[in-house]
């Protein structure tokens, strides 16, 4: 270091800017959550501190704090913490653009002038000297990738041009210019300055040195009381530089604000320089300025231009960085698999409801060509709790169809699809929370020998638990009596249910309607944190007065029985053509969604469109019918609706009512006996009734009448 005695220009270190990688990771999610499209000004704040290593310069920094909540209003500016040596807290504003074009298309200097004039009226007024940091202001310009996890961004620093520039008449080492009783003095001074939690982040600060060579260190607003003293006064500053031969950035404005504030044309400075957290005056340095009067700063009107975009490797371009390599992979596929969903609330959809939908536990039975779509169509619309049922292996047919499996899966006589599939669909989304359930579904017309009848129950009852613990079930089984059980457990625990079923090129896909006994469902007992006490304590004001939406078995008029006995091999094996599949799977999931998001949920009406209803109202992701009926032969497809039957084997009340009664052995009945649903629902008194029925036919083509 070498002491300057001749004048020359004053030159500042340019500052320097850092920023932590938790700052984009919060503005990633304020923009996605909160802001949107929204282009809004957002007040941060950056913090810096005093040089505490000799070779290196302490940076502006940007943390995650540095933004606000999500919780608080974009408007309004982070809260400051106060008292820490290690964070002089200074307010910015960051302009943070749509597109990448428009942050090349940003009027910079416009910008910069904007925030300069701040400062200059910050100057006029006298809030500078009740709050010296706002003469640090800064700007930051950015564009944020959040599907490539790049960022582009731009500083400045703006700080007004002295004009003629300041000359620098000396510069020195602190230890030069003082007395040691002087520099021993203002070691303490500024230690105990900077250890009190009211002063430690004030940036600037007067120096005053009484005739006793006692030192104090002073606020911006004591200056004319030290003067009166006739002390020898010095204004300090903390400077990040370190440099032995020139001072940093923060003295630009400090020099201007003297200069205004009191008319000051020789300015003494302080660049206070820290070592590992302690007054360090042979590295700070002192120096006198020598400022040309300029009349016209007194006026308010006449402001300085302003400088100060900061510099990328020496030129004057915008700084880069992607997080993609450096986050973890897991977090990441989290950050990608939300990001068209919540994109879909900036413009498309604001009501969706990401939280009801990652939060929703679905049960999947059958883990076939309709498991492995379903399961993959629920992680596409941020659904994390997916639990598949299946009791079968994986087979050489499979993997072509089935889009969760591949060869491996074949081997050694074929792994458990449940096994598998989960395995899938981790590797898909690391943070899925999938479960495979390795079981058989008791059916009816399956009957089961006594000595199998305790396992059947047991897998009966934990059936019904699984049911009992999910919100949404999918009935995507290959046949017709293995969706019955689950049809009527769900209907006795009035649970959200989607049946998906395939023909050779026809499918159809269904919403069951509430249970028979749900309008004496006590819902309120229930927590309400549980989003299936959620879905149920919709208002149920007209259910009492409306049908039922009828189940997968309501328009059967018999019980089901085996319906894989004495089959061929293409009709023992789901035949169907390949695109009909991700077709009905894919409608299943919109009806699920559709149903989360209905205000009415489980008993919302069947919903047709161009309806002429006054009471439905079309939600914003559109209707929500009750049966879709498709044909790829035709390239067709039909929205009915199917009321509830009072003779249904499966959801009617006399049937949950008889299960509510009589438990697993009316189950082992059901399955064992199969004309005996047929009795309890009256179904079989219906078929003699149709089959005693005659009808007496008039042969008399003159009196025919056209229907």
């Amino acid at each position: 270091m070498v002491d300057v005695e001749k004048e020359t220009t004053l030159q500042f270190a340019p500052f320097q800017s850092a920023v932590d990688e938790g700052f984009w990771h919060r503005l990633s999610s304020l923009k996605l959550n909160k802001l949107g499209l929204d282009e809004s000004p957002i007040p941060i704040t950056g913090y810096f501190a005093p040089r505490s290593h000799r070779q290196v310069s302490n940076h502006l920094t940007l943390l995650a704090e540095s933004l606000p909540t999500e919780s608080s209003e974009q408007s309004s500016v982070p809260e400051r913490s106060r008292g820490n040596r290690n964070r002089c807290s200074v307010p910015g504003i960051l302009y943070n653009t749509n597109t990448y074009e428009g942050f090349q298309a940003l009027d910079k200097q416009s910008l910069l002038k904007a925030e300069a004039k701040k400062i200059w009226e910050d100057i006029h007024s006298g809030k500078a000297e009740e709050d010296s940091t706002i003469l640090l202001r800064f700007l930051v310009i950015s564009f944020a990738d959040l599907k490539k996890w790049s960022f582009h961004y731009w500083f400045a620093f703006p700080a007004l041009m002295l004009d003629p520039p300041a000359t620098l008449v000396t510069l020195k080492p602190a230890t030069h210019w003082f007395s040691l009783e002087e520099a021993e003095s203002l070691t303490a001074a500024c230690n105990e300055w900077r250890n009190l939690s009211s002063t430690t982040d004030i940036p600037f600060f007067l120096v005053s040195v009484d005739s006793n060579s006692i030192t104090t260190v002073r606020r911006l607003i004591d200056f004319e009381d030290c003067q009166s003293n006739g002390h020898k006064v010095l204004f300090g500053f903390y400077d990040p530089c370190h440099l032995p031969n020139n001072p940093g950035w923060p003295l630009r404005n400090f020099l201007l604000y003297i200069h205004v504030r009191w008319g000051l044309e020789k300015v003494p400075f302080l660049c206070y320089r820290e070592n590992r957290g302690f007054a360090d005056l042979g590295q700070s340095l002192v120096g006198e300025a020598l400022i040309s009067n300029s009349q016209g700063w007194k006026n308010n009107h006449n402001m300085p231009n302003a400088v100060g975009w900061e510099s990328n490797r020496g030129r004057k371009v915008p700084r880069f960085i992607s997080l993609a390599n450096t986050m973890d992979p897991t977090r990441l596929a989290i950050s990608a698999a939300d990001l068209n969903l919540k994109l879909m609330r900036w413009r498309a959809l604001p009501s969706l409801n990401l939280d009801l939908l990652s939060s929703a536990r679905c049960l999947l039975l059958g883990a076939g060509t309709l498991g492995c779509q379903v399961a993959r169509m629920l992680m596409a619309w941020g659904v994390r709790k997916i639990t598949l049922l299946d009791s079968g292996k994986v087979a050489m047919s499979n993997p072509l169809r089935q889009s969760l499996y591949t060869l491996d899966d074949c081997l050694n006589g074929g792994e458990y699809k449940v096994t598998a599939a989960v395995e899938s669909l981790k590797r898909i989304f690391p943070a899925v929370e999938a479960e495979g359930v390795v079981m058989a579904i008791p059916m009816p017309g399956h009957p089961v020998p006594c000595q199998e009848e305790n396992s059947v129950i047991e897998y009966c009852r934990r059936l019904q638990n699984l049911i009992d613990s999910h919100d949404a079930i999918f009935l995507l089984t290959d046949t017709r009596e293995s969706r019955w059980l689950p049809s009527l457990l769900c209907a006795s625990a009035n649970k959200i249910t989607i049946t998906a079923a395939l023909g050779f090129d026809s499918f159809l896909v269904m919403r069951h309607g509430a249970g028979p006994l749900s309008s004496n469902h006590d819902i309120k007992a229930e927590a309400l944190t549980d989003l299936s006490a959620q879905m149920g304590s919709v208002s149920l004001d007209d259910n009492g007065r409306r049908q039922r939406l009828g189940c997968y078995f309501c328009n059967d008029v018999v019980a089901p029985v085996d319906s894989t006995a004495n089959r061929t091999l293409d009709q023992q094996c789901t035949v169907t053509r390949p695109g009909l599949a991700p077709i009905a799977s894919s409608l299943a999931v919109e009806l699920l969604v559709g149903i989360l998001h209905h205000p009415s949920g489980i008993f919302t009406k069947a919903e047709f469109a161009n309806s002429t209803d006054s009471s439905s109202t079309e939600q914003p992701l559109g209707i929500l019918p009750h049966q879709i009926r498709g044909s790829l032969s035709q390239f067709s497809q039909m929205i009915l609706v199917g009321h509830a039957s009072t003779s249904c084997t499966a959801c009617s009340s006399i049937v949950v009512s008889e299960y509510h009664k009589r438990g697993m052995e009316f189950i082992l009945e059901a399955i064992n006996h199969p004309t005996y649903l047929e009795d309890l629902t009256g179904l079989t008194e219906l078929m003699k009734s149709a089959a005693s029925f005659e009808l007496d036919w008039d042969n008399d083509d003159d009196e025919c009448v056209e229907i």
